[in-house]
């Protein structure tokens, strides 16, 4: 049998909904740049599901997944093991069938994140005072390195202020992080504000004053979408020019989910430019 007519290794996205997500494309984009055999798909799987349908996926030959809203916490009781960066996440974007048909969790939603706003974007994170908005899976995967970056004080809002305070207590020991209710922040500026709450896939925004906008330098949203998100107009609306989607996000925890996989790291530069003209 040639190498073309080999069956592809086969991978996917997993959430609900799933209609919206470019990870399909962009992983072909990769596939194709390095030459590696395989396909990509979505499956969009409702909570109830889950369980039953990750285990059919790798029950029938699927070699690694990517996990996004909402099950990026529940996948962690299917996992045989964790890697340390989604130990400490508390929440799995990307899950690798090993070479003993064990299922590894990982997460690379964080040094994606990190990558983009820093080597993409030039923005600097170190002495400024960080918002992030949201306190599920999304949110989880970026505070360590969030943290690592040293910001003057981390705020983790949210609309049950609870949760916040939970995921605060949580990462106290990495750095100055605290949390808050979406009421509590009228008078409190931010340098830099990240969104990482599920409002955008609704078309609706945060419960934020405009307030918290008066010293923002970015804002950064974890959402993407064709043109500018609900949270990325806002922010442009008020004044804040360097505003971004997280297409770049996508992107780059994208390659890295990929190197996890496939042992090579595809040129996220391209693939990135390809998918900002589209």
């Amino acid at each position: 049998m040639t190498p073309q007519a080999e069956e592809a290794d086969r991978y996917a996205v997993i959430g609900h909904p799933i209609a919206h997500s470019r990870s399909p494309w962009i992983h072909a984009q990769f596939a194709r740049q390095t030459a590696q055999h395989l396909s990509y798909g979505s499956l969009d799987v409702a909570p109830a599901e889950l369980s039953q349908r990750v285990r059919e996926f790798f029950a029938h030959s699927g070699r690694g997944l990517n996990v996004t809203v909402p099950h990026k916490q529940a996948v962690l009781e299917l996992m045989d093991s964790l890697s340390e960066r989604a130990r400490i996440a508390g929440a799995v974007n990307t899950i690798v069938r090993e070479t003993d048909d064990r299922l590894l969790g990982d997460n690379t939603d964080g040094i994606g994140f990190v990558r983009d706003l820093t080597h993409n974007l030039g923005v600097s994170v170190a002495a400024r005072r960080v918002l992030l908005l949201g306190a599920g899976g999304a949110a989880r995967g970026l505070l360590a390195p969030l943290l690592a970056l040293e910001p003057s004080e981390l705020v983790i809002a949210n609309r049950s202020p609870e949760r916040a305070l939970e995921l605060a207590r949580d990462f106290a020991g990495r750095g100055a992080v605290r949390g808050a209710g979406f009421t509590e922040l009228e008078s409190q500026p931010f340098e830099l504000i990240v969104n990482a709450t599920a409002a955008g896939l609704q078309q609706q925004l945060p419960p934020l004053p405009v307030s918290v906008l008066r010293r923002a330098a970015v804002c950064y949203d974890l959402g993407y979408a064709h043109g500018a998100t609900p949270f990325v107009l806002w922010a442009r609306e008020h004044g804040v020019a360097r505003s971004f989607t997280g297409a770049g996000m996508l992107v780059e925890q994208a390659a890295e989910s990929f190197l996890l996989w496939r042992g090579v790291r595809p040129d996220t530069a391209a693939v990135l430019a390809a998918l900002r003209d589209e």
